[in-house]
């Protein structure tokens, strides 16, 4: 029996889940997201290069082109109403060498047919007036003046919070089981917190996609195979890169870039390296010297001392043929409603570009949804602005002093390298998705990523955590269940 029944249940909140509940979320719909985790985010979404990608890349024709190339024509009007950090800066692709250089011709021709605005091809004095920190033997660069950088936990973030905003219901912790089927028809999804009906269920489980859709018994013989890429991030007071550096890619990856971030650090990486476990983000040493090695050929003045972390994110690489006729690609998106089964959207094997390709897929659930027979009636209060709550260190000193003066917590600096105060912690704690673990506040405030990774922040943010939500401090974790920062007091202090 199910507790509840909704109209729509979305498995997975990653950036592809919150932006369809988010798009969604415009019409009378009674939707319910859901994701394993603690947090949203935290799967394929949690660790990526967070670059919006052009759409030079993607082989013309294929359904990644087409929703990349979509999806990056969206990304200003997104920002602006999400208000998340997104800066239009443009990327380089960067030959090195003479050797290097024609095949800068083959992406501009892919970016031709893809209908790529802004393309324009550089000599090699023009990139090394652009970037000093480049190769000298730099020969010329392919630059897309539509790639753009974000911060990907905050563009989650605030898709989630406007769909919540917007009368969506989000469960966390609620682990996908299975479907309930009436023959063939989806009526419900069953969950580690119970069982609820629908009348549609959308596939975005990311990482997970090959799990849900074979529960719906379709595509057997689709896989994902997580692709393991490994990065590292730089001191932004050592070290400056201007602009988003790509090498010439190979018929795997894009390659191993070096780019600035929206928080002023350089990060260089990805690697790609084929893995079974789809929870194995560990780094390696053979993995970040492959990074180390292609990414000094761009920038050859990188320094390891520089150095204030390492991570890896998985891409959820999956073995889907391309449909498009004429198209030769073996790997490409599945966003569909399938024939075999009533009820059911499919969207899996959204890697790289997915982040920019979110928006566009949104947008083609809602058409597909209305091609089923669906009637979507537009809400007349549906308010597609997410309002932004203070950032401390972005404000003028004018700006801070009234902050303070309404709310003194914001003059309590707890994060000393990233200028995070309490009273922004205290914000996101209380937000319309609250913080609850150590971890969900970095991705909102960027506290603990700066030189000391934590080092100081930790024990006041453990405090903070403790206090706000009325739990011990041994019940405070860094990710969820199973990640506590504590096991016991070292002593009992009495009077």
């Amino acid at each position: 029996m199910a507790n509840k029944k909704y109209d729509v249940i979305i498995i997975g909140a990653g950036v592809v889940g919150c932006m369809v509940a988010r798009f969604l979320s415009r019409y009378k719909l009674d939707i319910l997201l859901i994701d394993k985790e603690a947090d949203v985010g935290m799967g394929a979404s949690s660790a990526n290069t967070a670059i919006v990608h052009a759409g030079y890349d993607p082989v013309p024709g294929s359904l990644k082109a087409i929703m990349n190339v979509a999806g990056n024509r969206m990304w200003d009007t997104l920002a602006g109403e999400l208000n998340f950090p997104f800066e239009r800066r443009g990327d380089y692709v960067v030959a090195i060498g003479d050797e290097e250089l024609p095949l800068l011709n083959n992406l501009w021709e892919r970016g031709v047919k893809n209908g790529v605005p802004g393309m324009m091809m550089l000599s090699g004095d023009e990139v090394r007036r652009r970037e000093p920190n480049i190769n000298p033997k730099v020969s010329g660069a392919l630059w897309a003046s539509t790639g753009g950088i974000c911060d990907p936990f905050a563009v989650v973030i605030a898709a989630a919070e406007n769909a919540v905003q917007n009368g969506v219901t989000l469960m966390l912790e609620t682990a996908f089981e299975d479907f309930v089927m009436e023959g063939n028809r989806i009526v419900g999804v069953k969950t580690n917190r119970g069982t609820f009906g629908c009348r549609w269920a959308i596939n975005s489980a990311g990482l997970y996609s090959d799990v849900v859709m074979h529960k719906a018994g379709q595509y057997p013989e689709f896989k994902i195979t997580p692709r393991k890429g490994e990065y590292y991030v730089f001191d932004r007071a050592e070290i400056t890169i201007n602009n988003v550096l790509f090498p010439v890619p190979t018929p795997v990856t894009k390659g191993i870039l070096v780019t600035t971030t929206i928080h002023g650090n350089t990060i260089i990486g990805p690697n790609a390296q084929d893995i079974q476990d789809k929870e194995d983000r560990s780094v390696t040493r053979e993995g970040l010297a492959e990074v180390w090695r292609d990414a000094t050929k761009l920038v050859p003045k990188l320094d390891l001392r520089h150095v204030i972390a390492v991570f890896a994110g998985l891409r959820p690489g999956g073995n889907a043929p391309c449909k498009t006729p004429g198209v030769n690609y073996g790997h490409d998106y599945i966003i569909e409603i399938p024939e075999g089964v009533q009820g059911f959207v499919n969207l899996g094997g959204i890697e790289s570009p997915g982040l920019t390709s979110a928006p566009a897929i949104a947008q083609r659930v809602i058409e597909m949804l209305k091609d089923a027979g669906e009637k979507l009636e537009e809400k007349r209060d549906w308010d597609p602005i997410r309002p932004a709550r203070p950032r401390f260190r972005d404000l003028s000193p004018e700006e801070q002093k009234i902050l303070i003066r309404n709310d003194p917590r914001y003059g309590r600096i707890v994060c000393r390298c990233e200028t995070v105060t309490e009273g922004e912690i205290v914000a996101e704690i209380h937000a319309p998705i609250p913080a609850r673990t150590y971890d969900a506040i970095k991705r909102r405030t960027w506290l603990g990523t700066g030189r000391c990774q934590g080092g100081f922040d930790t024990p006041r943010v453990v405090e903070i955590l403790a206090r706000e939500l009325g739990i011990s401090p041994l019940e405070v974790t860094k990710k969820g269940p199973g990640s506590q920062f504590l096991v016991r007091p070292t002593k009992d202090v009495e009077g």
